[in-house]
């Protein structure tokens, strides 16, 4: 019985109530106790044949309902704040995360991480705090983790312990369980908030200036092959969204991803997922597959969610042939560290071309990188704009147009610094030109620790 409501309690997703403040007339063990009953007595208790027929909303109801009446009936004194925080508990369970949804309902939190069943972190403002979010054992948080992967048609089990998956507002989720996790189930959620942020947002958390981002969305609209790096939590999935904005919606765009987390405005957007093995092993479909088949989609433009191996080849190709205006992310250090691990990728491919044709091949796909930086302080920064100009040769060649330059940090942590021009006019100006766009020439003058370089 309790399988069949979970499978059918699934589809909905937590709601993210207010919670109360944490129970304070019984003990902790008391507490959790108490809702690990109530949560049975509602499974033996619901008639699984009526709500299979009956609509979420009207299910939810019904659940609440029964709930409030079994959390009266207990002889133990609960006040109103700890009936009303039990209650939402045990919907969480049966609807949602369960102790997470609490976590799942704060938009300050960027990042969830469960260490093991008692130990859960969150990144809040580009920073790691411990919470006081626990599961009861091992058993539960394997059964939040189920609940997760299988909304999306995977599976974590001992024949696959490593998953991604995705919740429904986007937000990626990775999970490892024994025997590969010594200590237990470990899972980490990258959240993405209901509402996304926008270029406007990032110029007012200063991630870049003002000019900057209206030569991005000159570089966008002009059909610019962009390539975004950094590193972990950099921001690089939230800039490649903002920068899709800027794509026409006359264009018809595929998305392609290892979980679908990008979330596209436009209308005509073709989202593609890869998809792994099943348990004999069989049926994997890799990006690169995604790549080739979105070749033949008739695709304005291929948003690649992340270059991770082989597939770099077909993408540089699929450039190079027509398919401009591109955009894809890619784990790196520097603007330089990306153009290598490209070219190492592209090898993955497994056709022993040589070094020099692989590079001539990035040189001529590729028009800029944007490489992002989190910071000290935890903030997320454009801190280099570079264009590729070509070959000299057997080395691609490179030219910084804009930058961050930090110059110090402050009694509070904070990252003091200056976004900068090199004062380099770009290659791409007649480009963005022909298509109708007029930056302004003082946006590429030197300023900053570039501009006292220069002169000197």
């Amino acid at each position: 019985m309790k399988e069949s409501l979970r499978k059918l309690l699934d589809q909905r997703e937590g709601k993210g109530h207010s919670i109360p403040a944490q129970p304070h007339t019984i003990g902790r063990n008391v507490y959790d106790e108490l809702k690990l009953r109530i949560h049975r007595q509602l499974l033996d208790t619901l008639d699984i044949a009526k709500l299979s027929i009956l609509e979420a909303p009207r299910v939810e109801a019904d659940v609440r309902r029964i709930l409030q009446e079994l959390v009266m009936a207990e002889p133990i004194a609960l006040n109103m704040a700890d009936r009303e925080r039990l209650v939402l508990d045990v919907e969480h369970e049966v609807f949602g995360l369960g102790p997470l949804e609490v976590l799942m309902s704060d938009p300050d939190i960027s990042d969830i991480l469960v260490n093991d069943h008692s130990t859960v972190f969150v990144e809040r403002h580009g920073k790691l705090e411990e919470t006081e979010v626990r599961f009861r054992d091992e058993a539960h948080l394997m059964q939040i983790i189920g609940r997760i992967v299988s909304r999306v048609g995977r599976r974590v089990d001992e024949h696959s312990p490593m998953v991604d998956a995705r919740l429904p507002d986007g937000s990626r989720v990775n999970a490892i369980i024994p025997p590969l996790a010594i200590d237990g189930p470990i899972l980490s959620i990258r959240r993405f908030g209901v509402e996304r942020l926008t270029m406007k947002d990032l110029i007012e958390l200063s991630s870049l200036p003002q000019h900057i981002a209206e030569v991005l969305e000159a570089c966008v609209k002009s059909r610019l092959n962009i390539l975004i790096s950094g590193g972990t939590g950099s921001g690089k999935t939230t800039l490649l969204n903002c920068l899709s904005n800027y794509i026409l919606p006359t264009e018809r765009i595929v998305t392609i991803e290892d979980s679908a987390e990008l979330k596209l405005q436009q209308r005509h957007v073709l989202r593609l997922e890869t998809r792994p093995p099943n348990i004999e092993g069989t049926g994997t479909i890799t990006q690169r597959d995604l790549v080739r088949n979105a070749l033949r989609m008739r695709p304005d433009r291929i948003v690649l969610g992340e270059v991770r191996g082989g597939e770099a080849l077909d993408m540089m190709q699929a450039m190079n042939t027509g398919h401009d205006g591109s955009i894809s992310t890619i784990h790196a250090n520097t603007a330089r560290d990306a153009l290598s691990r490209v070219e190492t990728m592209m090898m993955m491919a497994g056709y022993g071309l040589p070094e020099r044709a692989l590079r001539e091949q990035i040189a001529s796909a590729l028009d800029i990188i944007i490489q992002l930086a989190r910071l000290s302080d935890g903030s997320r920064k454009l801190v280099e704009l570079s264009e590729i100009t070509g070959m000299e040769g057997t080395i691609i060649t490179t030219q910084t147009i804009f930058g961050f330059d930090q110059v110090d940090i402050n009694t509070e942590g904070k990252v003091i610094g200056d976004f900068y021009a090199s004062g380099v006019m770009p290659n791409f100006m007649k480009r963005l030109e022909r298509s109708g766009f007029k930056i302004p020439p003082t946006y590429f003058l030197a300023t900053g620790a570039a501009a006292i370089k220069k002169a000197g």
